[in-house]
């Protein structure tokens, strides 16, 4: 269900993968591409209580440290270590747990975070409390909570580029994308809102133009494109799924290309470079053997493309 590609030049082909059992015995696996016998090999593994919501390798290029982030009832930092002394295979250590409910033993799961690309120790993690929390990793402390929506906040997200290290963006179950300012976060912007309040699940900030953001609904078969400087409406919309989607993730390398996967099985990536409008037709699909949970695009290696379904994860070449 979790999943993450490494974005360290020194590691390439690296992945960490969280399991889904709704059970307190989860796991994240980190697994590495042996170039000599052109296969994915188990590189170190740990517990981890409950299913990760979310994954996320360091995206700064840190040498002394390679760190990993997960959600799930918090929000956990963990270092790969690596040549262990015994195996001589790197070994996943946590080095932090961070809590902002001090005063009970009671949390409020995590659906959701993101590491700010333009500050290497932000984080900012989203909370079925209708709550965001802004980390400082380092000092180990909360610089703000704030109440982002009238219902749970299913994901939130850093802006890009121009947009600087102080936006973000949330999606939750009352069917809005917001947006924030650190600066300024006694106000929010509302860039869309679905017909009937209908959940909105995950956000994607194009990497290459931050003006668009994608975005999931609840059990629907469509992906909406929004363009921030056009509030409320869609700029285009993917419709090209028969059943729900599940995962959405631009190109690193591309403003225009998109990849979507779903219920239906498929895993499509489109060309939007045609917007506004309504696509149904993608420019390149693959067909997985089951329903596919999520996707992951390389930054470091664009050209291919991570699908998770039912107990197997696939490389697409694209």
């Amino acid at each position: 269900y979790g999943l993450a590609w490494s974005e360290r030049e020194d590691r390439p082909f690296r992945l960490a993968v969280g399991s889904f059992v709704e059970e307190d015995s989860n796991k994240v696996e980190l697994i590495q591409l042996n170039d000599a016998k052109t296969k994915f090999e188990s590189q170190a593994m740990l517990s981890h209580p409950y299913p990760t919501t979310k994954i996320m390798f360091n995206p700064h290029q840190d040498f002394d440290r390679d760190l990993v982030a997960t959600t799930g009832d918090y929000l956990r930092l963990w270092n790969i270590v690596e040549g262990h002394e015994l195996s001589g295979k790197p070994k996943m250590k946590m080095l932090k747990l961070y809590n902002n409910n001090r005063n009970t033993e009671f949390c409020a799961p995590l659906t959701s975070f993101d590491w700010n690309r333009h500050e290497a120790n932000i984080v900012a993690t989203s909370s079925i409390d209708t709550t965001i929390t802004v980390w400082d990793l380092e000092r180990e402390k909360a610089l703000t909570q704030l109440i982002a929506h009238d219902k749970e906040v299913y994901d939130v997200s850093f802006g890009r580029g121009a947009l600087g290290p102080h936006v973000f963006a949330s999606v939750g179950a009352d069917g809005s994308i917001r947006m924030f300012d650190r600066r300024q976060l006694k106000h929010s912007t509302i860039v869309f809102e679905t017909q009937g309040n209908v959940p909105l699940l995950r956000l994607s900030w194009n990497i290459q133009d931050p003006n668009y953001l994608a975005t999931i609904t609840m059990d629907s078969p469509e992906v909406s494109i929004i363009d921030i400087r056009v509030p409320s409406l869609a700029a285009a919309r993917l419709g090209g799924h028969s059943a729900a989607v599940n995962s959405v993730a631009w190109a690193p390398h591309s403003s225009c290309h998109i990849c979507t996967a779903g219920d239906d099985r498929q895993a499509y990536i489109w060309d939007v470079s045609s917007m506004p409008a309504t696509l149904t037709e993608p420019i390149l699909c693959y067909t997985a053997d089951a329903e596919i949970n999520q996707l992951q695009w390389s930054a470091q290696h664009p050209d291919w493309i991570a699908i998770a379904y039912n107990d197997q994860i696939q490389m697409l070449h694209v």
